[in-house]
């Protein structure tokens, strides 16, 4: 095994993309630290009792419990890809996107995309307004405010899984749920 890792550290392209992969890991847990603005932690942590928060905050490694930008993780991403592979079903269109090869597929993930944003919007303005005790100032602005940052977080993350998938070392997005674990 040592043999096979030194082969594959000597392959100049394999070592450039495990590197990229290793700094955009490490950039996502150096993000992942930045507190959502005009929330008091604390007050989040006091509310981790229940089991399906502390499912979430595992996933998010420990984000949603300190309330970084990346609370979601990239949860609202998985969930429209699930979506978009059942509306492929029923949906003619989508049917017809999924059998036109790259074509239907560059389709396919602008939707997902797309889906994923709104579904993060929505999601983050959810637990905005349910942690309202947890924010400093629980007006609609700043409840605004702290869910378009929370979206952008889960924006970022999809963005960096995709680079990963495209210029690194594996599936990007499985990578970032192996890291935030």
């Amino acid at each position: 095994m040592l043999d096979s890792l030194q082969k594959m550290w000597a392959n100049k392209e394999i070592r450039k993309k495990l590197i990229y992969t290793f700094l955009m890991l490490l950039l996502y847990r150096l993000v992942s630290v930045i507190p959502a603005p005009g929330i008091d932690p604390s007050k989040v942590g006091s509310s981790m009792d229940l089991p399906l928060l502390q499912l979430v905050n595992m996933m998010t490694g420990n984000s949603f419990s300190n309330m970084t930008i990346m609370a979601m993780g990239i949860t609202p991403y998985i969930n429209a890809a699930i979506i978009m592979q059942l509306l492929t079903v029923v949906v003619p269109t989508l049917e017809q996107w999924s059998k036109e090869g790259a074509e239907g597929h560059k389709k396919t993930t602008k939707v997902t995309r797309q889906l994923t944003v709104v579904l993060a919007f929505f999601q983050a303005l959810g637990m905005s307004i349910g942690l309202k005790a947890a924010i400093l100032n629980p007006n609609p602005v700043n409840i605004l405010i702290i869910a378009i940052t929370l979206t952008a977080g889960t924006v970022f993350l999809m963005w960096l899984g995709e680079q990963i998938t495209a210029n690194g070392v594996g599936n990007g997005i499985s990578l970032i749920i192996f890291a935030g674990i």
